[in-house]
């Protein structure tokens, strides 16, 4: 048995071509057939941070439901923008937001999820910061929550990492898992989103989600991941 784990970056559901529609986003992640799904880049950037993502329409158009977690503010959906989606029937054993060291605002979201059939696992998403000391700080801070849960656990997300050699030196001893390139949409280069995972887990199989309407849909490719380990 695998658990899908998916990540996203939505854009603000802003396309490459400009125009923002939250329902074709909706469309490209019930398309990923995932389990989980972490999402960035779900609230506007400005003012009070309103959902740019409508939970709404989240009830409407899929299987899922947002994780219930802290929120940036009153008409946000995410937590520095983030949010985690779990698929009707995966029970939420607990979820926290962590925040992350560095220059500009940053915060990671630590799920812990039983999914029908699997052990308890948990689950670290996040969206760092632009420069590397930032990241080498919060990857610091992320490896240490990995390393303290007594359960099987794994990180996923736009990590803002350009180089395949560096940057993930506060990994040690976990597994960095790199599905392919991802960004920018529309001709993906940059290997942006990838998976850690700790000793234990199992990545079965991965990839990048390509399509015509999620290379418009928003200006990352999402990433996915079958994990097993998680038997029970």
């Amino acid at each position: 048995m695998t658990v899908r784990i998916a990540s996203y970056n939505l854009h603000k559901c802003v396309g490459t071509d400009r125009k923002r529609d939250p329902a074709r986003n909706l469309a490209v992640i019930n398309a990923l057939a995932a389990d989980v799904v972490a999402l960035q880049e779900v609230d506007r950037r400005l003012g009070a941070r309103p959902a740019a993502l409508p939970e709404k329409l989240i009830e409407a158009e899929t299987d899922f439901h947002a994780v219930e977690l802290p929120r940036t503010g009153p008409d946000s959906l995410g937590w520095h923008g983030q949010t985690v989606l779990v698929r009707r029937g995966t029970r939420v054993l607990a979820a926290e937001g962590v925040d992350l060291p560095g220059l500009e605002p940053r915060g990671a979201l630590m799920v812990r999820l039983a999914h029908e059939g699997a052990a308890p696992f948990a689950l670290v998403a996040a969206h760092l910061g632009l420069r590397r000391a930032d990241r080498h700080a919060q990857w610091t801070r992320i490896a240490e929550i990995l390393g303290e849960t007594a359960m099987p656990a794994l990180a996923i997300g736009d990590f803002n990492e350009w180089s395949r050699e560096r940057g993930f030196e506060a990994c040690t001893g976990l597994h960095v898992h790199v599905p392919g390139p991802s960004y920018p949409a529309f001709a993906p280069i940059g290997r942006l989103d990838r998976i850690v995972t700790t000793p234990g887990l199992r990545v079965r199989r991965m990839g990048v989600f390509d399509s015509a309407l999620a290379r418009r849909a928003s200006d990352h490719l999402p990433i996915w991941a079958d994990v097993s380990g998680l038997l029970r």
